[in-house]
């Protein structure tokens, strides 16, 4: 383990909590602390007359407390980390305490019962007789959901606005009962459009040509490259088994850590990592799918560099991945970026060739200094050409201070039309904005 102080207070849910686990990173507030090459664990003295027994998976970054706070990771976990990085001679080696193995044995254990279970013989007739309902399910919504977009298209978009959520709810429903989750959630950003924005209707119109296209596709699918019917049916919502993924070789990489973004839909979060390998000069996103009250399968910091093997999912642009196998590894100074957005936009055109229904991507790239131009924030390269800030942008006051308005290497995603920053290079250390 090899995580920086920056890097371990990043891994707070909260303000209170990051401010919280410096004030426990103290030697005093710790009545047992000891640790082996697979955890580090600790004994805390709180109000009660028993100290809060924490402990870390130092392999995968996981936490577990005995403190009632529902946070991950609580106070106690960052500062027995922050303790460890700070002074990690104080802390001894040996044989851990029942508490401690019980639980690395659980988790062990919960990793050898998935295992045993993608074992188990398949009932090959019985899950071909369901792959076959499901389609005649999807395809039974396709149907109605191409009606649906035909009527938008004949009656025009100027009353959209006024049609409310039930238009919008009541298709994207029709989606999950045809097992068509993808779909659903194409059509639930339809619904999302802000329509007291200018030029709200080319936002929509591209949404609605999305779903088109993404449909049309899937009805031919036959006649497309197998890698772009594997991206087909992602976006319809079939999925893809995890654990005949990790089976493959995979790509072995030390990657970047370019940042962390976070959604909620329904009581789960979803968070999306995006990396970048230094030695492959791949790009992949990892996604983390958290239930409120449970624990992280991993967390991951903004400038870390992780070695790891990646196995992509299937596609004519690959990007998802699913970690194989992880260990955290010293920096890499060394990175190759995009030096101006004339390259960048070729390297789009290229995927879009591959992939005409792309979802975001990240790039790195050169000397990018923040502009403001016609009453909007532009990100301006070393050549002068610009690329328009996305819209809505939540840290741009905070990349306007650490930036300086000076040209700085950046982490940017795009969406084809504009790009979000995630980070920066300051001091040939990158910094998540």
């Amino acid at each position: 383990m090899n995580l920086s102080e920056d890097q371990i207070l990043a891994l707070a849910p909260d303000e209170p909590s990051k401010k919280s686990g410096k004030d426990l990173a103290n030697p005093s507030k710790w009545v047992t602390k000891g640790m082996n090459d697979k955890a580090l664990w600790g004994e805390c003295q709180g109000s009660g007359s028993k100290p809060y027994q924490t402990q870390i998976d130092i392999n995968n970054i996981a936490f577990k407390c005995s403190c009632p706070s529902r946070k991950f990771p609580c106070k106690h976990g960052l500062g027995l980390l922050l303790l460890h990085a700070r002074q990690p001679a104080l802390f001894g080696t040996g044989e851990p305490p029942s508490w401690v193995t019980e639980w690395l044995d659980k988790r062990e254990q919960k990793q050898e019962k998935q295992t045993e279970k993608t074992d188990k013989p398949v009932d090959e007739a019985a899950q071909a007789k369901r792959q076959q309902a499901r389609q005649t399910k999807v395809s039974d919504g396709i149907e109605e959901l191409t009606a649906w977009l035909k009527d938008i298209i004949r009656n025009g978009i100027v009353g959209i606005p006024d049609k409310g959520t039930a238009f919008f709810e009541n298709i994207s429903r029709r989606m999950i009962d045809a097992q068509a989750p993808g779909l659903a959630g194409m059509v639930r950003l339809l619904s999302e459009t802000d329509f007291y924005t200018e030029g709200w209707q080319s936002k929509f119109m591209e949404q609605v040509v999305k779903i088109y296209l993404v449909i049309s596709g899937y009805r031919n699918a036959t006649a497309v490259p197998e890698e772009l019917q594997q991206d087909l049916r992602a976006f319809i919502g079939f999925t893809q088994s995890q654990e005949e993924l990790k089976e493959q070789t995979g790509v072995l990489d030390t990657w970047l850590v370019l940042g962390k973004q976070s959604s909620e839909t329904d009581g789960i979060v979803t968070e999306r990592f995006w990396l970048f390998g230094t030695k492959t000069n791949r790009y992949a996103v990892v996604l983390q799918f958290i239930v409120r009250g449970q624990g992280l399968q991993f967390n991951f910091t903004a400038g870390m560099f992780v070695e790891a093997e990646l196995v992509f999912f299937p596609s004519a642009a690959p990007l998802r991945a699913l970690i194989k196998r992880q260990i955290t590894t010293s920096a890499v100074n060394s990175i190759q970026k995009f030096n101006t957005w004339h390259s960048v936009l070729e390297e789009e055109t290229r995927l879009n060739s591959l992939l005409p229904f792309r979802s975001e991507r990240p790039y790195l790239v050169s000397n990018l200094t923040l502009a403001r131009y016609n009453e909007q924030w532009w990100l301006r390269d070393n050549e002068g050409y610009m690329m328009a800030v996305k819209d809505h942008y939540p840290n741009i006051w905070d990349l306007l201070a650490v930036s300086g308005m000076q040209p700085h290497d950046m982490a940017v995603v795009s969406n084809g039309v504009q790009y979000e920053p995630l980070g920066i290079w300051l001091n040939e250390q990158y910094k998540m904005i």
